[in-house]
């Protein structure tokens, strides 16, 4: 496989760089690198998830899968200070960022580690999983993060993931009726799918 940010070990030179960015209405300074996901900006996708997520009522913790250097997950974290928020990727240099990160905009209710997937993620009692999905990791992949998705949440937990269109939500909306009691479209722009798919209670 042609190396990308989905690899586990980035082998393209380090190269860090500092930013800012406003984000559910906090101010965060990012430190990013080569071998990262938008390393230059938050994504548009990323942004729209950030802006779009309603925290659900159910007690439990929050997930982002494919953190990457950490806006998604940080972002909720600030924004909800007593929810503990997991972040993970399979990513071991994204994952230094995003504690680098956490430390560097004073975030304390967060905890990041690596993961394939969900496949090391710790326990099985989160109200909300966020991911803007690894799509050039293949449709089989973004799949598994659907499927094994649905065995952490809690009843009534919630799946929330930003697609494009052109890079396969209306098969996203499929697979992921197959797996959900509900699913709807929470918000839509420049092609890209807010997708909330909520877990049988």
């Amino acid at each position: 496989m042609t190396e990308h940010y989905y690899s586990q070990v980035q082998k393209v030179e380090s190269d860090p760089k500092y930013w800012d960015y406003v984000l559910r209405s906090h101010s965060f300074r990012f430190k990013t690198d080569n071998g990262v996901f938008s390393k230059r900006e938050v994504d548009f996708g990323s942004r729209l998830l950030i802006e779009s997520f309603v925290m659900p009522e159910t007690a439990g913790f929050v997930l982002d899968v494919g953190c990457g250097y950490g806006p998604i997950g940080l972002s909720i974290a600030k924004d909800n200070p007593n929810r503990m928020v997991h972040m993970v990727d399979v990513n071991e240099r994204a994952i230094q960022l995003a504690k680098e990160n956490a430390a560097l905009n004073q975030i304390n209710n967060i905890e990041i580690y690596e993961s394939d997937r969900l496949l090391s993620v710790k326990g099985d009692n989160f109200s909300a999983i966020l991911t803007n999905p690894p799509i050039r990791a293949g449709k089989k992949t973004v799949h598994d993060i659907f499927e094994q998705s649905a065995g952490k949440l809690v009843p009534n937990g919630e799946l929330w993931v930003v697609i494009q269109k052109k890079q396969g939500a209306p098969s996203a909306i499929e697979k992921l009726k197959t797996i959900f009691s509900h699913v709807e479209t929470v918000d839509k722009a420049k092609g890209y799918f807010i997708l909330k798919a909520v877990k049988n209670s």
